[in-house]
């Protein structure tokens, strides 16, 4: 049986990067979903990973099983996704209770920090529910997701996840990206005066990371580099609608086109190095670029 090649070497030594970003006063956070795409961030210079599955949907809860594997490979902090399904940010009592076994169970399984958020009915942060969450998540830093971007009034929801305690919030300025949502993002940033980190998120590329940061004042940024990879399977279905969904999200590629998995690890890695170079001159030019996009 035939499976996807694995890289080798349970450990794996870091890029000097990430850490010297930090340094100069800059945080890169890259989403993930797989163990392949951590080490990915890593070598490319993240200074933390948020890990998730169901990227498609806004990112989900991973499995325990990636997330134990993801911390044997990786040595820099990883936050766990806590989200137990797509959709909207109204959760049933059975779904809390979801919520709160895979908190204790991410921080048994050595997540660096959780990262949730849940909204009444009325666009307001649900404070019951996040207070009683976080109390769960102690002593770990916790911060609130995209769930901010559809709250009905952001600048009183910030003084509300402060009051709460939140170490930081995501957020693309409750707009389609975080460039469109730039004057909020400032706005958000000022009038936190360093009480809460309010990080950026959604869309950010090489190609607008430096308009972001100096329109923003934001030290923490938010990204994810993804790539579209040709499928190890020779045997298909064409009309099955599984293997559709599949092959939707990693599409065939001609033979002239497809690549070695190297290849695209290589280009994954680069994708994010161009973006790091921003925020560390010392980061090494990357060689080429493929697309980026959250």
């Amino acid at each position: 049986m035939k499976r996807q090649a694995a890289s080798s070497g349970r450990k794996r030594a870091r890029i000097p990067s990430g850490k010297a970003g930090a340094a100069n006063g800059f945080l890169m956070e890259v989403c993930v979903d797989s163990v392949e795409s951590a080490v990915n961030a890593e070598r490319g210079g993240a200074d933390r990973i948020e890990l998730c599955s169901g990227l498609v949907e806004g990112g989900t809860t991973p499995s325990m099983g990636v997330l134990q594997v993801v911390k044997q490979y990786v040595q820099i902090p990883v936050f766990v996704m806590i989200r137990p399904r797509g959709g909207d940010f109204l959760y049933s009592d059975r779904e809390v209770e979801v919520m709160k076994a895979d908190i204790r169970l991410a921080k048994l399984y050595g997540a660096d920090g959780l990262v949730f958020g849940a909204l009444t009915e009325d666009g307001h942060i649900d404070k019951e529910l996040c207070m009683s969450l976080i109390a769960i998540c102690r002593p770990l830093p916790v911060t609130f997701h995209r769930a901010f971007d559809m709250v009905h009034d952001p600048m009183a929801a910030l003084e509300t996840l402060l009051t709460l305690g939140f170490e930081r919030v995501l957020t693309s300025g409750c707009d389609i990206s975080a460039l469109e949502g730039l004057p909020l993002i400032k706005r958000l940033i000022d009038q936190a005066k360093g009480r809460i980190v309010v990080m950026p998120g959604g869309g950010i590329t090489d190609r607008n990371l430096q308009r972001i940061l100096e329109g923003s004042g934001a030290t923490e940024f938010h990204c994810s580099a993804r790539l579209a990879r040709d499928s190890g399977m020779k045997f298909r279905i064409t009309g099955c609608k599984i293997c559709e969904t599949i092959e939707l999200l990693r599409p065939s590629l001609p033979a002239s086109e497809k690549r070695p998995l190297e290849n695209e690890t290589n280009t994954q890695v680069n994708v994010l190095r161009t973006l790091f170079e921003f925020l560390d001159p010392s980061v090494p030019k990357a060689s080429s670029i493929h697309r980026v996009f959250y």
